[in-house]
């Protein structure tokens, strides 16, 4: 058959693999327009139909509505442009379909009675800047926490996997419940009150971290928290925590020590890290539960002779 050849709309049918309903219905809007008529008034298509339906089956499945097929097929847009606007609405979609699945996964994992759902599904719904100003609410409550805020803060990708969604849910749950801000609050003024009273200014490694630093390698050899062994270490980080507060190490500064370190031991702490490392794409933290544990045993052990 040659360029010159017209081929009836059940031949087009039988050479695209379309069905003559789909062709027709592509007919009558004037995408696939017939060349000719036949003696009987059946409609005629010449070659170019072939790649001209193909065309319109591969758009059709990519998810183009049949308005900007016409305008694809007739040069009226160039097909680029359409292909990029597109994928972006498609993109949109995506994340949306994502922010879905997350809530349902979490309903169903968490049982959730309809009003959880709802609250999750609007948790889910915030726009960046809305997430922005949530958060930043929480993290704004003590001036002083301002100097750790871009590392407290939870940052949504625009194409968010789904355990990035149920993190930041739960995350922002954890950020609305008083009673977590409340012992944020009171861990931030107990670090500011430190600080200020070490007289240092610029930002610097917390209690915590300091603890970790010096307890760490006792944990890790077994070292009993109440045996002789465990002298020097203690007086290593109780002597950190005196000179931060310019006070002597005496039993009230163990004392208040082991208490500051059972606040910061709280693990709604260590799970809103979690969380935050799970949103931002960061490698999970490491947990310093049980150092804390091991030099809170070991301070109230010294403190109760």
């Amino acid at each position: 058959m040659d360029g010159d050849t017209l081929y009836s709309i059940g031949e087009l049918a039988r050479r695209t693999g379309l069905t003559v309903k789909t062709i027709r219905f592509y007919s009558d809007r004037g995408i696939v327009a017939p060349t000719d008529r036949s003696p009987a008034g059946y409609r005629l298509y010449s070659i170019d139909a072939v790649a001209r339906l193909d065309l319109v089956r591969t758009l059709r499945e990519l998810g183009l509505d049949l308005p900007t097929i016409r305008k694809v097929v007739d040069r009226e847009l160039s097909l680029p442009e359409v292909a990029a606007a597109h994928a972006e609405a498609l993109a949109v979609q995506i994340r949306v379909l994502r922010l879905r699945r997350a809530v349902l996964r979490t309903v169903a994992e968490r049982g959730s009675t309809p009003e959880e759902t709802e609250f999750m599904h609007r948790l889910a719904q915030l726009s960046e800047n809305e997430r922005r100003s949530l958060i930043g609410d929480f993290l704004d409550a003590h001036p002083a926490f301002a100097g750790v805020m871009r590392s407290m803060t939870p940052e949504l990708p625009d194409a968010p996997e789904a355990e990035q969604v149920q993190a930041w849910v739960e995350l922002a749950e954890m950020s609305l419940d008083p009673d977590f801000r409340t012992m944020v609050r009171r861990m931030t003024e107990d670090q500011a009150a430190e600080q200020a009273r070490s007289g240092m200014t610029g930002p610097r490694r917390d209690i915590a971290a300091a603890v970790r630093d010096q307890a760490g390698p006792a944990l890790t050899a077994g070292i009993d928290p109440a045996s002789p062994q465990a002298d020097p270490i203690v007086a290593e980080f109780t002597a950190y925590y005196a000179h931060l507060l310019g006070r002597p190490d005496d039993v009230e500064l163990r004392r208040r020590l082991a208490t500051r370190l059972e606040s910061v031991n709280d693990p709604r702490r260590e799970r809103y890290l979690q969380l935050l490392a799970v949103i931002n794409g960061w490698p999970a933290p490491e947990s310093l539960a049980p150092v804390l544990d091991w030099c809170v045993q070991a301070l109230r052990v010294r403190t109760q002779r």
